[in-house]
């Protein structure tokens, strides 16, 4: 059955509340959404607020203090915020991505190391403490890693091995608040499901959130090879099978939410690394990404991704925040034009955002630039 890209847009802020806010507990929220991107810790606030129809300033600091939600390093070698629930499946399949791999020579036997490094877990330390005691063992295991292969886990800080453990971050100073947390501290499941049940698991998950969705879309979500992903997807009987424009498969769930393209979309605000733009393979996003805009918003000198604003359901524009002598400010930067009423909506919308994030500000202004 063909799809267009249009009805692959409204399917996808339908799961995502974009289209409206989700009127579920918080933990819930960010479940329905998949595994929340979270490089940049300011993030967390305003991909829930933007999704939620309630959210106050201080719930997703709360949520982790009571450890409806957890967050660590997941998908792709980086971090990401999920349910407790959620986080054995997303954690094994992380741990045997290919970024989990070693890349010089054959694969060792690393079983000893692992379990070096999980008991280390039990105490939240920096995580420089780790890559010590990595260092430390090995060099007290001499024969385990070849010398280049040392030289390359060093380069990226053991991330092949700290990977593979199921570490989620805990905070410095021992409270949740906005401050970035820096500690680690052992997952919260001692063992990860089998790999099958959690491959299978975490692509339900993706196709819930982000689907109709293609082979490729989820192996580069998830970071695996597509041979393995494409037959766990085919061998799963109740799945609905659509072709994009460009004739591609694409996979989903039959009971998920694809409204007609005529559904009208409200304004909406994404933050640093959010997860909708980088749910599918490279190449594969003009569902919600434009590609006349992909150079504005993906930074490829150091691999970050600005916040964004959509009009129509499409990133249309960049906003930026800025605080100043106690006035808050966030400046909206349109990468195309944008309708009058659509401006007038975003001004509104940035305030809403703008009073969430800086509740204490003395002030809080809207702008367009440009």
């Amino acid at each position: 059955m063909p799809i267009t890209i249009r009805a692959l847009n409204r399917a996808l802020l339908a799961r995502q509340g974009l289209l409206e806010r989700m009127r579920m507990p918080l933990p819930e929220v960010a479940e329905r959404a998949g595994a929340l991107q979270m490089q940049y810790w300011p993030a967390l606030g305003p991909a829930l607020w933007t999704r939620a129809h309630e959210c106050p300033p201080e719930s997703p600091w709360q949520a982790h203090s009571t450890g409806d939600l957890v967050t660590g390093t997941l998908l792709r070698g980086t971090i990401h915020t999920v349910t407790p629930g959620d986080y054995p499946a997303y954690a094994a399949v992380s741990a045997a991505s290919k970024v989990g791999s070693f890349r010089a020579g054959p694969e060792p036997e690393i079983g000893e190391l692992l379990t070096m490094v999980r008991e280390l877990g039990d105490t939240p330390r920096p995580a420089a403490d780790i890559v010590t005691a990595i260092d430390t063992w090995v060099e007290a295991n001499p024969g385990v890693f070849s010398d280049r292969e040392i030289e390359l886990q060093r380069l990226y800080r053991w991330t092949s091995v700290v990977m593979r453990v199921g570490f989620i971050r805990v905070p410095a100073e021992g409270t949740w608040s906005r401050r970035t947390p820096v500690l680690y501290a052992r997952g919260p499941a001692t063992q990860f499901p089998p790999l099958r049940e959690a491959l299978d698991f975490v692509i339900r998950r993706h196709l819930r959130a982000f689907g109709p969705a293609a082979a490729e879309d989820v192996a580069a979500w998830i970071a695996w090879n597509i041979t393995p992903v494409r037959t766990a997807l085919e061998a799963m009987p109740d799945l609905e099978r659509f072709l994009d424009d460009e004739g591609r498969t694409l996979f989903d769930l039959p009971d998920a939410p694809r409204p007609g393209e005529d559904v009208e979309a409200p304004v909406r605000l994404l933050p640093w690394f959010d997860s909708t733009l980088l749910a599918y393979a490279t190449g594969r996003r003009a569902r919600i990404l434009p590609d006349p805009h992909k150079d504005h918003v993906y930074v490829k000198a150091n691999g970050q991704l600005k916040p964004s604003f959509l009009v129509d359901g499409r990133v249309a524009g960049l906003w930026t925040i800025s605080v100043a002598k106690g006035a808050a400010a966030l400046i909206l930067t349109p990468l195309e034009q944008v309708p009058i009423l659509a401006k007038a909506e975003l001004i509104a919308e940035a305030k809403r955002l703008l009073e969430f994030t800086h509740p204490d500000a003395a002030s809080h202004e809207v702008a367009f630039r440009g």
